[in-house]
C-alpha cells in the first residue's frame, strides 16, 4: 500500500513498499493524465528520460492501458538524451522503443528523437526548433507565465548524485535560462555527449513526476525533498519545481528512508 504526503513546497510523495505498487500506480497516473489532456486538448505532450524509468512504466504496455489509452493522440519527447546512435545501447530512444514504444499503437511520426548523426550542439538546436515549430501549432503547450513549452508531462528519474535528465550537480547548464534544449559534452557519467531539457523548460510543465528506486538514493532523495538548510549543496533534483504546474514523487520504499517525513517500522 502506498503512503502519500503533500510536502509543504516539494509536491506530492507517494512511498511504497515495493516496485509492483510503484509501477501501477505509476501506469495509473499516466493513463488518467492522459485522458484529461486529450479530453481538454485533444492531444498528450510527454517527455520521457531514461534509466529504470521505461521499466517502470511497463505496466502501461499491459491490459487494461494498452487499449484504454489513446496512443493516437500522445506526441513523445526526450527530457534528456545521449548523443549516440539511435540503436545504440545507450540511447534512451531505444530503451523508450524496446520497452515501450514498440509494444503500444503509438503514431510513428508522433515520436520525435534526435538527430543522432549531428553533433551535440546541432542535435540541441534542432531539437529545441522543432519543439518550437509544435508550440506554434498548439500541439504542445505554451507556459502562461513564460514563453516555455508547457508539456503536459515530463517524466524524469533521478540518479545517486542527484541529477535528473542530464542536468548535474555543479554544471554550467543548470544556470541555463535562454534555451528550451541545451547539450553537454562533459558528462560525469558516459556517454559525455547528451541533450538536456533545461530547468525553465522542466518547471513550466503542467505535471512532473519523479520515480526514484533503490537504497543507494536514499540520501539524494533526503537532499532533494527534506529541509535540510542553506548550507546543504543545492541538487539539480532539488531545483525541479513547477511555476504553477504539479510535481509527483514516486519513490520506493528503500530510496525514501532518509525521508524526515517517513518513518517506517520494519
Amino acid at each position: 500500500m502506498a503512503h502519500s504526503w503533500v510536502h509543504k513546497d516539494r509536491g506530492e510523495l507517494r512511498i511504497y513498499e515495493n516496485l509492483n505498487e510503484l509501477s501501477t500506480d505509476l501506469a495509473d497516473y499516466i493513463a488518467e493524465l492522459s485522458e484529461v489532456s486529450v479530453k481538454e486538448r485533444g492531444v498528450f505532450a510527454i517527455a520521457l528520460s531514461g534509466g529504470s524509468l521505461i521499466g517502470l512504466m511497463g505496466k502501461l504496455c499491459e491490459a487494461p492501458y494498452n487499449k484504454t489509452v489513446d496512443w493516437a493522440k500522445w506526441y513523445i519527447f526526450w527530457a534528456d538524451e545521449r548523443v549516440v546512435a539511435k540503436n545504440h545501447s545507450d540511447s534512451n530512444y531505444k530503451l523508450a522503443k524496446d520497452g515501450l514504444l514498440s509494444k503500444v499503437p503509438v503514431v510513428p511520426s508522433h515520436v520525435h528523437s534526435i538527430n543522432d548523426t549531428v553533433t551535440a550542439e546541432e542535435a540541441a538546436d534542432e531539437y529545441g526548433f522543432a519543439i518550437r515549430q509544435l508550440v506554434k501549432t498548439r500541439v504542445i503547450s505554451v507556459s502562461d507565465t513564460s514563453d516555455c513549452p508547457k508539456f503536459d508531462l515530463i517524466l524524469l528519474g533521478m540518479g545517486s548524485d542527484g541529477h535528473v535528465a542530464s542536468l548535474f550537480p555543479n554544471h554550467s547548464v543548470l544556470e541555463e535560462k535562454d534555451e528550451w534544449v541545451t547539450f553537454i559534452t562533459d558528462s560525469p557519467k558516459p556517454p559525455p555527449e547528451r541533450i538536456t531539457f533545461t530547468l525553465p523548460v522542466i518547471n513550466s510543465a503542467s505535471n512532473v513526476a519523479v520515480a526514484i528506486t533503490g537504497g543507494n538514493k536514499a540520501e539524494a532523495v533526503h537532499l532533494a525533498i527534506d529541509d535540510v538548510g542553506p548550507d546543504c549543496p543545492s541538487l539539480p533534483a532539488r531545483m525541479v519545481q513547477p511555476t504553477k504546474g504539479k510535481l509527483v514523487w514516486f519513490i520506493d520504499k528503500p530510496a525514501a528512508l532518509k525521508l524526515d517525513c517517513c518513518q517506517f517500522s520494519e
